[in-house]
């Protein structure tokens, strides 16, 4: 068991804005409550509307709800401030882009308290001069980047090297374990017995890049009769993609199920896995993919090649390119023993990213500074 040298008076706050939830809300959740666990002491703060509410609630998590109204909402950044100095937190760690810029005026309160911030996207902020001052800024003592991409990508927006580290987010890689797929599965989606199933679990956003997964399913469905497509998400491109997705006459071929908590039974429904992406900071929905047992293809693009070794725990193509994604895509559904290859090494191969590695970086993290 790790112990902790400062672990008396390590107390952390954990800041997000978010309403939404995706991946970077469960990656702080995982953090908050793998602290929890092991005994430290440590609060959520979040927006009144925000999903982490229902989380915390079923789940008896000490969770503070504070309305914070967009970057300069100077009277958030006080009252986080006062938090901290009433309840002896010594670091504010903010878990999105606008938390941070809150953080930030906490620090000007309540001088005392560190400052880390977490950055999960791999979009440059070298056209935005007041972001790369506020990362550059000096109430700002780390940045957590989720791949070495992300931290090449703030090495090249000119943000201090001595600012950053990379911690790679992780996952529960034994959550799936014990789940088998639903019996009527295939019933329930009308997806005939004999059909490979090629799935996505992604937000319906453009960085996702599903016109790149649309166009691919269509090059896949006008060669191979028994392949359909399902994507677990929803987000607010969804209109314009079902409209496209039609166009293509792919509607009794790509299921969109919208979004789904169950995610496991989906995964472990399909035969393939896909992850479309032309941007992507690290993309977690590839590890829950590979712990659950699935051959994964992924892009050439974020930290996706830090997950997968081309041929060897999955595959990789070109990012924005649908003939090689849907050759590849070709390629797995006809080679079932390639297929179980990399089921084989994938599962092993996910071992480095369990969310135990994550927590315990984190938190050295914490005591560094």
């Amino acid at each position: 068991m790790t112990e902790y040298t400062n672990k008396k008076y390590l107390k952390v706050l954990h800041l997000d804005d978010s309403s939404c939830w995706r991946g970077g809300q469960q990656q702080t959740i995982y953090l908050f409550k793998g602290m929890l666990k092991r005994k430290f002491d440590t609060l959520l703060i979040c927006q009144p509307d925000s999903e982490y509410i229902k989380i915390c609630d079923n789940e008896n998590l000490p969770c503070q709800t504070l309305s914070i109204r967009g970057e300069w909402d100077l009277f958030a950044g006080y009252k986080i401030g006062r938090i901290c100095k009433n309840g002896g937190f010594n670091i504010i760690h903010a878990h999105s882009a606008h938390a941070l810029s809150t953080a930030i005026q906490a620090k000007i309160f309540y001088r005392s308290v560190k400052v880390i911030a977490s950055r999960r996207v791999d979009f440059s902020i070298r056209k935005n001069p007041f972001s790369i001052h506020k990362y550059n800024n000096r109430f700002v003592n780390k940045i957590i980047c989720i791949s070495e991409k992300i931290r090449k990508v703030m090495l090249n927006d000119g943000i201090d090297e001595h600012k950053l580290i990379t911690i790679h987010d992780g996952i529960d890689i034994r959550k799936f374990d014990h789940i088998k797929p639903p019996q009527f599965f295939r019933k329930n989606w009308q997806i005939p017995q004999n059909h490979i199933l090629v799935g996505t679990v992604a937000a319906i956003t453009g960085e996702k890049d599903y016109p790149n997964l649309l166009k691919a399913a269509k090059i896949v469905i006008d060669r191979l009769p028994n392949v359909t497509f399902m994507a677990a998400g929803n987000g607010k491109d969804e209109n314009s993609i079902k409209i496209m997705a039609k166009q293509l006459n792919l509607e009794n071929r790509f299921i969109f199920t919208g979004f789904q908590k169950n995610i496991g039974d989906f995964l472990k429904s399909f035969d393939i896995f896909v992850l479309a992406s032309k941007k992507e900071g690290l993309g977690t929905s590839v590890l829950d993919a590979l712990a659950a047992g699935l051959p994964v293809i992924g892009t050439e693009t974020g930290g996706i090649p830090e997950m997968i070794t081309h041929n060897e725990n999955g595959m990789l193509v070109k990012p924005q390119n649908p003939q090689a994604l849907a050759d590849t895509i070709i390629e797995l559904a006809k080679d079932k023993a390639k297929r179980e290859m990399l089921i084989k090494k994938g599962i092993i191969s996910v071992e480095r990213f369990s969310i135990n590695n994550t927590i315990e970086k984190t938190i050295a993290l914490y005591e560094s500074i």
